[in-house]
């Protein structure tokens, strides 16, 4: 490698703005890219010697075509943009980003939490309608609020992320209770967690947490919202594909559950007529998938980028994946 290795940024824009880039840049010789759609990825990369990607495809072929890559680092955790196997089968490092948005996306989880438990979006509205200004007492009632103390917070997925609210949960004086994985027979859920279908029914709180796979896909839908408490609540900043879509709008039109925070969608951006966009579902917050991006999180993302790329070329193995 040359003293200051040639590198791209594939889509530099998913990381938003108001970030640092000048320790990267100290760092390496980079190109930076907005967006990279599949066919613009392979030619961008061909010729570097290391590949910064956040969403953007890096698939097999184009690191087959790649003459001089010898590092692929991930400005985030996930991993499933990537064709990790032939990047070790060419001996192409992948690195990824870890635990930097810990304290923003648990934030924005009781942001949802606590704007559906106080009816925010609700209050202010009648307040814009004039009702507070022609109300006879001084408070109005149209929406019950509920304390949140006491309450049961069930967490399903308790990696980092998935303690990080679980940690705010108890500081709300809340009840907290982790999920076995799914799929844990009863007789083997081990201490300190519940099974799931358990869980669905005790929670006035079910946050989301886990991995999507073939397991986990749709793992609330129909069946499981029937079986939670009416006036739950359902979070879900992990991915959009464990959620039925279909089933949650239904459920909430239905009165089945509480209400519903989503910042994450099976599509993203979601296409046009996407069932939880519509405009009579009640008690409906969806979020553009923004729970990871407070600018802090953002700059630690950028920042463990540059560490790892520092790590890799003093041969070290800092957050390697292959």
């Amino acid at each position: 490698m040359s003293a200051k290795p040639t590198a791209v940024f594939l889509d530099f824009a998913t990381l938003g703005p108001n970030v640092d880039t000048r320790a990267l840049e100290s760092l390496v010789d980079i190109r930076f890219y907005d967006y990279s759609d599949p066919t613009e990825a392979p030619p961008r990369i061909e010729d570097v010697e290391i590949a910064i990607v956040n969403k953007s495809t890096i698939d097999g072929d184009a690191i087959r075509a790649s003459r001089r890559l010898k590092l692929i680092a991930l400005s985030g955790t996930g991993s499933d943009n990537v064709d990790v196997a032939t990047a070790k089968q060419r001996g192409v490092a992948v690195v990824n980003s870890r635990d930097y948005c810990s304290t923003a996306l648990a934030q924005h989880v009781f942001a949802l939490i606590l704007g559906l438990t106080q009816q925010i979006g609700a209050y202010a509205t009648l307040v814009r309608r004039g009702a507070w200004q022609q109300s006879r007492t001084f408070a109005l009632f149209d929406h019950p609020i509920r304390e949140l103390s006491g309450r049961t917070l069930g967490i399903v997925g308790s990696g980092t992320l998935g303690r990080s609210v679980a940690r705010l949960g108890a500081c709300f004086g809340m009840r907290v209770k982790l999920a076995a994985r799914l799929g844990t027979p009863r007789d083997q859920v081990p201490t300190g967690r519940m099974h799931f279908d358990d869980l669905l029914e005790q929670a006035d709180v079910l946050s989301l947490h886990c991995p999507l796979n073939a397991t986990t896909q749709h793992m609330i839908g129909a069946p499981q919202l029937k079986r939670m408490k009416r006036d739950a609540l359902l979070i879900n900043t992990a991915r959009g594909g464990l959620v039925d879509s279909e089933a949650l709008a239904a459920a909430l039109r239905a009165g089945e559950i509480g209400g519903a925070g989503i910042d994450v969608l099976a599509v993203e951006p979601p296409p046009a007529g996407h069932p939880l966009l519509a405009p009579d579902i009640p008690n409906l917050v969806v979020t553009p998938h923004v729970a990871w991006s407070a600018t802090e999180a953002r700059q630690r993302a950028l920042n463990q980028i540059t560490e790892n790329i520092a790590a890799f070329l003093r041969g070290e193995e800092l957050r390697r994946l292959v």
